[in-house]
């Protein structure tokens, strides 16, 4: 009989210190720009070149009140993050990021689902917010079937501020996606 814990049980979720930034950032990046994020289903390396974050970015995350960034590991190696911001009766969901070689197995879904957790359980928030990208459909196809809606309410993307990426194509705008979490 196999009494091997299963791999999910390897995982620990915490929250993220000034010391980790270097590997965060890693990670990050690795998810969203450049050819290995193509390794994964949730680049963006089509749409956008140039840096997802930077040091300042994430250390900011991390040392904002009101603010966290959620490390999870496996065996003591970053896999995946995902920061939280507190506003009013509200979250923020953002910063997500999930190896690449590691997505479309299930973490995404457990990283998004323990931070709805956390953000009822700890703030006593309502409804989780987060922006995405309008073009990409797959992805808010993904959270759609976590629960999330459409409102169609969209802020322009930041064109010429490249601490959001080098824009490949024009019409980049961000959508508002809310769940209402009980």
């Amino acid at each position: 009989m196999d009494t091997a814990p299963p791999r999910e049980a390897r995982e620990t979720y915490r929250d993220a210190v000034e010391a980790d930034v270097p590997a965060l950032v890693a990670l990050v990046e690795s998810a969203y720009r450049g050819d290995a994020s193509r390794a994964g289903w949730t680049t963006e390396a089509d749409i956008l070149d140039g840096r997802r974050t930077d040091h300042d970015g994430v250390r900011a995350v991390i040392t904002t009140p009101g603010s966290r960034l959620v490390v999870v590991e496996r065996d003591g190696d970053p896999v995946a993050c995902c920061q939280l911001e507190h506003r009013g009766d509200a979250a923020y969901f953002g910063m997500f990021a999930v190896r690449p070689g590691l997505q479309g197995g299930g973490l995404g879904r457990r990283v998004l689902a323990e931070a709805e957790r956390l953000a009822r359980e700890e703030w006593g928030v309502r409804e989780m917010h987060m922006t995405v990208i309008s073009v990409r459909d797959e992805l808010i196809a993904w959270y759609e079937r976590r629960g999330y809606r459409r409102t169609g309410r969209m802020t322009p993307f930041p064109y010429g501020d490249e601490r959001f990426g080098v824009p490949r194509r024009d019409d980049l705008e961000f959508e508002l996606l809310v769940k209402e979490l009980g």
